[in-house]
């Protein structure tokens, strides 16, 4: 019998990978056309990395609570799926409507994308841990 405790870091740093690489796609894609055009006064001449390490480790945490774990127990990637979406947009709202209503000239448009990117990638970071890392035998596909 596998160990609990194991099998929880092994979740965890697949939706960890998972959200990294979807992350990446997207900063990588859409940061010169998006972000920077509309937040280059406010952006910081260099990435601070702790702070981005600190946010990866605590948000894929919080999927993992929120998200991945009722999926795990309903043995569905469908229903990590709806609560990751859920998860990713009340989070990523969260950061972005309070910029909105408290930061001069911060667009619509960047939090508008921001909000559908969170939802999306939070909902296929949250789907695919659970389907990768569930038993075999209750692998079920999402509906």
């Amino acid at each position: 019998m596998k160990s609990p405790s194991l099998a929880l870091v092994r979740t965890y740093v697949t939706a960890l990978v998972c959200f990294l690489a979807l992350d990446t796609c997207w900063l990588t894609l859409m940061g010169p056309y998006l972000y920077r055009p509309a937040l280059s006064g406010l952006m910081a001449p260099n990435l601070d990395w702790i702070a981005a390490a600190l946010f990866y480790l605590v948000y894929v945490g919080g999927l993992l609570v929120f998200a991945i774990t009722p999926g795990r127990e309903a043995r569905r990637a469908s229903v990590a799926l709806k609560y990751g979406a859920g998860f990713g947009l009340v989070a990523y709202a969260t950061y972005d409507l309070t910029n909105q209503a408290t930061l001069r000239d911060w667009p619509w448009a960047i939090t508008l994308a921001d909000i559908a990117w969170g939802a999306f990638a939070s909902s296929v970071a949250a789907a695919a841990a659970t389907f990768l890392t569930s038993p075999r035998a209750s692998r079920t596909a999402v509906r």
